[in-house]
């Protein structure tokens, strides 16, 4: 095979640049292609990160990349009953600058030796004899050409048009996303705290989140199920997320006399992962794959994990070639590691969007930040029989998280 690179990487995103880093300081020529103009821009996401993932990658996110520390979070039922759950290393994060902080992971991988170019679309893949071969590409949105390499990576994020046409089922159905608005505003003060909001009438199959930044701004966003966007469908009134986001907004006291610096809609991935991960050739990370939480749809720290299990499965791989045989590893060790704590988030996904807000305001007032934990960390048991024990009707529904 006559190549350009050793391996093309479509996405400059947290799990495409991790990737080219890991597998650039390895000595491989790398080429990471991106189809925005600059790396970073426009912000898609809250711009939530907690800092397990980083501290386990050794890396000194630089200052300039950070908006706020966060020490922990804050959840709130819908009658505004408060969990506060701040423990000193474990629910230590940042809120990001986004733009900052994608373009400084390109440019850990740069440094290690990948190509980054943007404004490179990736339009079709390239096969010679059957195999995946390279990408063809648009560059400045007219030259078109053909890049080779003998493994490509999927990193696109949720358009995954590339890895659609590799054969992998990256659909998604309504029921899989949720829909999102958000706002960065200013000004509101806060005690470095995520704020999480939930309740049916507030925000239906969703929550209303505030993240804190530098100079008393905040990023304040709703997101609500995909196919509950529909009001004349599905008969709920005002089921639209910029809607219900102003309510929201115009019943807060401190929000209401903020001003709006930036405002964004857009759909978040919140559904299980796709089926398999790799092919012969082909490599699938991040939220390509649907690596993302499904309970908050972050998936900054999933990215980046996956990217480093991934590459370092692909320098196993070189020297027997790029086959789905040889690259499984990454998928096999993804699945029986994060694959569970992302199957017990959904889990409990599924569970909560059965509940009532009455339900809800119940739990909220039965468990405390000990129990939150317990449940964030997939232990559902104790903390399910504390709340059943109070209201029984409830065990048909909670059952299914101690199955």
């Amino acid at each position: 095979m006559n190549s350009d690179y050793d391996i093309i990487v479509i996405g400059g995103g947290p799990a495409g640049s991790t990737f080219a880093r890991i597998a650039a300081s390895e000595g491989q020529e790398v080429l990471v292609i991106d189809k925005r103009k600059e790396i970073g821009v426009p912000v898609r996401c809250g711009e939530g990160l907690g800092a397990r993932e980083i501290i386990k990658q050794d890396l000194d996110i630089p200052r300039s990349a950070i908006s706020a520390d966060i020490r922990g979070a804050k959840v709130v039922g819908p009658d505004g009953q408060e969990i506060e759950w701040a423990e000193e290393g474990v629910t230590d994060g940042w809120v990001l600058e986004r733009k900052v902080f994608d373009k400084w992971l390109c440019e850990l991988a740069i440094d290690k030796g990948a190509e980054v170019r943007t404004y490179t679309r990736a339009i079709d893949l390239i096969k010679e004899e059957g195999k995946i071969a390279g990408v063809k590409v648009a560059q400045w949105g007219k030259d078109e050409h053909e890049i080779r390499a003998p493994l490509v990576v999927s990193a696109e994020g949720m358009e995954a048009k590339i890895a659609k046409k590799a054969g992998f089922n990256t659909v998604h159905r309504l029921y899989d996303v949720d829909t999102c608005y958000q706002y960065e505003m200013k000004h509101y003060d806060h005690d470095n705290l995520i704020e999480l909001y939930f309740g049916n009438s507030l925000a239906p199959r969703g929550y209303v989140w505030i993240f804190p930044k530098a100079d008393r701004r905040a990023n304040v966003g709703i997101g609500i199920g995909g196919d509950l966007a529909n009001a004349d469908k599905h008969g709920i009134p005002g089921a639209d997320p910029k809607v219900l986001l102003d309510r929201f907004i115009e019943n807060h006291e401190q929000l209401k006399n903020s001003s709006t610096l930036d405002d964004f809609g857009g759909v978040i991935s919140v559904g299980a992962p796709i089926n398999e991960f790799v092919k012969d050739n082909f490599i699938v990370v991040g939220t390509a794959a649907k690596q993302v939480d499904p309970i908050h749809g972050g998936g900054i720290a999933l990215a980046m994990e996956a990217g480093v299990l991934a590459a370092n499965t692909a320098l196993k791989a070189k020297e027997k070639g790029y086959t789905k045989e040889s690259l499984l590893e990454y998928e096999e060790i993804w699945k029986q590691t994060a694959g569970k704590t992302v199957a017990k988030r959904l889990l409990l996904r599924k569970v909560m969007e059965k509940l009532t807000d009455d339900d809800l305001n119940h739990i909220f007032n039965n468990i405390n930040h000990k129990e939150l934990e317990t449940i964030m960390s997939g232990n559902f048991a104790g903390p399910v029989a504390k709340v059943v024990a109070g209201r029984p009707q409830l065990l048909k529904v909670l059952s299914a998280l101690t199955a």
